[in-house]
């Protein structure tokens, strides 16, 4: 009721002010005629005057048209984004940002179910000042990919960035920080699968509800130095949603990938109906190296 109220009162401010200019407008025509004609007798043979107000319109229209032609393409990128249904780009060194960020993906995660694929997950969800912490534990079902600790994958990825502080032990100790974060939550009767791939992260993909946010794993550079787009589900078929989202299922229905069982710390290998194939123990060999945030 108060919003209609301040609703109605807002157009009835608008009528207002619409019929005193109308009303007004004549004397206003009347005066500045009368003035200009004053004036006019003054400044027609000041040369200088007469220059300097040409040199003020040029500047002005080349404001003006170059402010139009700015708006023109700011108008034509934005189309272009909406079409593609991107939300929100989040730059990397944004100083609140982060933190906005965080609180939208947990009201829009809150009882939903959630899709992450990443590398370690350790700031993504294992670190309380994750962006996804909060997500994963409100949320109806997780489903989370991440790279398998002793793969391959791992150990290249570790190597390709560009920082003696990060090695493939400590990697591989966020990792299974990560597996045990998860299976505290399962452990606590929450609805928690993981399923770990061998082969080199490419995205690093979040699906919360209606929004989805894409990270890209550039070789050589940490994943917090690049930026996050935010995609929203529209019914628009040019939309890059959807093909995030099916390259997301496409890799979590590979029968390749088997699903870290977190009771019995087994890995299960189903083919694409979901039935079970075979399993085998993971083999979980603690490493001393120094723990680093790099997935």
């Amino acid at each position: 009721m108060f919003k209609n109220l301040v609703h109605i009162l807002y157009h009835l401010v608008v009528v207002v002010l619409s019929a005193a200019a109308a009303l007004s407008l004549p004397f206003a025509v009347r005066f500045v005629a009368q003035k200009y004609l004053v004036y006019w007798s003054f400044i027609e043979h000041e040369q200088i005057f007469l220059v300097a107000v040409e040199i003020a319109v040029a500047v002005f229209l080349i404001i003006s048209f170059n402010y139009m032609k700015r708006s023109w393409k700011d108008r034509k990128a934005s189309g272009m984004a909406m079409a593609a249904g991107l939300f929100l780009v989040v730059r990397p060194k944004g100083l609140f940002t982060p933190k906005r960020v965080r609180k939208f993906k947990e009201r829009q995660g809150f009882a939903r179910d959630v899709m992450i694929i990443g590398s370690t997950g350790s700031r993504t969800f294992a670190d309380p000042a994750g962006d996804l912490h909060q997500v994963i534990r409100n949320c109806r079902e997780a489903k989370i990919m991440l790279l398998n600790p002793f793969s391959e994958g791992a150990h290249t990825r570790a190597r390709s960035i560009d920082d003696p502080a990060i090695t493939p032990e400590g990697f591989r100790d966020q990792i299974l920080e990560s597996i045990d974060f998860l299976k505290g939550l399962k452990a606590a009767q929450k609805n928690v699968r993981l399923k770990l791939y061998q082969d080199k992260p490419l995205l690093k993909i979040a699906i919360f509800g209606d929004y989805l946010s894409v990270m890209h794993y550039h070789a050589g550079l940490d994943v917090r130095n690049m930026p996050e787009y935010v995609f929203t589900h529209q019914q628009n078929p040019g939309g890059l949603y959807l093909p995030f989202y099916q390259y997301f299922l496409s890799r979590w229905q590979d029968p390749d990938i088997p699903e870290y069982e977190l009771d019995t710390d087994d890995l299960v290998y189903r083919d694409r109906t979901g039935n079970e194939i075979r399993r085998e123990p993971f083999a979980r060999a603690e490493s001393g190296g120094d723990l680093m945030n790099v997935g």
